[in-house]
């Protein structure tokens, strides 16, 4: 947390000012400031908090800190974030806090008596560690593997790199590639195929070159846990508003929006996972399958998984702001329902078409009530010890505040994911036939057209 070094020795000024205009340089020796034996994250977080206070304060207030904020959702305040939000991987926080607090940027949320309030939980070299050795250990309730050597990597801090974000967001879900479809672990060091901004051999951006942070908020937002947020990235930060030199390409900036077409496909490297049936898990099945990706498409505790690579995105309309499922909220069993899902139409004149990965499954919900179930899937009680889903239902809806009625069932949701990174090369953009062509990739009768815009001599955005 170097971002005010006013509280630091002049030398130490002179240094940061060095560094944050030479981003590569951004690791600091903190070897005359952080002293050993440090044998636990907080202890290391105590040091930090000798020059950072400031900025712990800050943090605090943060989504990365938090896990909720207060948003807009169709005109309703609600208090919103990965803290209470489900989707259709492990369904929700809720009950398994130990398990899925490995991506808190603190130490210790195993239940609800965490303290928010308490500054010594944050952890701070989880997104400043420049040694590449820091990692959270697996359900320890975000406290860092045993073997990390805490004192070498507080003494070696400096601006978060793509491995620092990566440790969360490329292996969200589960598992590497699981989540976002275009974040993994291929994109630590990806080339100029894999993503021309992030290629290490040309721009060789990191993470917060685009999601800037002011007072560690940083920008950005996903559907799924933040509907309600605005601050989302553009490319106009970069680019001009009419990059082409074709003045028909321009005209389709007004309604297209630059991912549509610079990001053919994702999954490219790794394969990601599209279909989960939690209503298969617990099924007793000799044989071992594993899809051509190396993927089992069946576990026990899990159920079965469709995976995909070199995925065409899905398109559909966006304005920036998004709906989404709430916990309580009631579910028609019947019908799909959408966890996360993009507002706008093609008579918003504010909604652009924009790429999207759907992730489909099956997930158990409360058959009286109605409602999807927060189910305890890890640690004591849960599904993967006792392959128990009453248990997990009722040990989950306890600490959501859900009423269970003690029947479950199954059924089918879909989550939208936008597709921001993974940006191909000019040369490999969508040419005009991938998308108005016979077999063209978009469903103009989907996104309210009758037919292919462009074969109506008639066409307009609104008729």
């Amino acid at each position: 947390m170097l971002s005010r070094p006013f509280h630091l020795s002049a030398m130490t000024v002179a240094i940061l000012a060095v560094v944050w205009a030479f981003p590569a340089l951004a690791a600091i020796d903190h070897s005359s400031f952080i002293t050993g034996p440090i044998e636990t994250g907080p202890e290391a977080t105590k040091q930090c908090l000798q020059c950072h206070e400031e900025e712990a304060r800050d943090f605090m207030k943060t989504v990365h800190w938090t896990w909720t904020s207060e948003q807009d959702v169709f005109k309703k305040s609600v208090f919103r974030g990965k803290k209470n939000a489900l989707n259709n991987y492990c369904t929700s926080v809720a009950g398994n806090e130990q398990f899925c607090t490995k991506c808190h940027a603190g130490y210790g949320w195993k239940d609800s008596s965490f303290d928010f309030s308490n500054s010594v939980n944050i952890d701070c070299l989880v997104c400043h560690d420049t040694t590449g050795t820091y990692k959270k250990g697996t359900n320890m309730a975000g406290l860092p593997e045993k073997n990390v050597n805490l004192l070498r990597v507080a003494q070696n801090v400096g601006r978060p790199n793509r491995d620092n974000c990566g440790q969360c967001h490329f292996y969200g879900g589960g598992g590497d590639a699981v989540k976002h479809g275009d974040l993994d672990s291929s994109m630590a060091y990806p080339d100029k195929n894999l993503d021309v901004h992030m290629d290490v051999e040309g721009n060789d951006f990191q993470c917060v070159e685009c999601h800037m942070a002011e007072n560690h908020k940083i920008a950005g937002n996903s559907l799924g846990v933040s509907p309600g947020g605005v601050n989302h990235i553009s490319c106009e930060q970069c680019h001009e508003a009419a990059p082409h030199k074709e003045s028909r390409l321009n005209r389709h900036v007004d309604t297209v929006a630059c991912q549509t077409c610079h990001i053919p496909h994702f999954a490219k490297q790794l394969a990601t996972k599209l279909w989960w049936d939690w209503s298969k898990a617990g099924e007793e099945r000799e044989i071992d399958m594993k899809d051509e990706y190396g993927h089992h498409t069946y576990v026990k505790k899990k159920g079965e998984m469709k995976y995909g690579k070199m995925v065409e995105p899905e398109y559909a309309w966006f304005n920036g702001s998004a709906n989404a499922y709430h916990r309580g909220d009631p579910i028609d069993p019947k019908q799909v329902t959408r966890l996360s899902y993009p507002l706008g139409d093609r008579k918003d004149p504010t909604a652009k078409i924009y790429p999207f990965k759907v992730m489909r499954g099956k997930q158990i919900y409360d058959k009286k009530n109605k409602n999807l179930i927060t189910a305890k899937i890890a640690g004591e009680g849960g599904y993967w010890q006792e392959f128990d889903w009453d248990k997990a239902a009722r040990l989950g809806s306890e600490a959501a505040g859900l009423e269970y009625s003690g029947a479950y069932d199954f059924a089918e949701t879909e989550m939208y994911w936008r597709i921001n990174h993974m940006v191909a090369p000019k040369e490999q953009a969508l040419g005009c036939l991938e998308c108005h062509g016979d077999k063209g990739r978009m469903d103009w009768k989907g996104l309210g057209y009758k037919g292919d815009p462009m074969s109506d001599p008639g066409y307009s955005r609104t008729k």
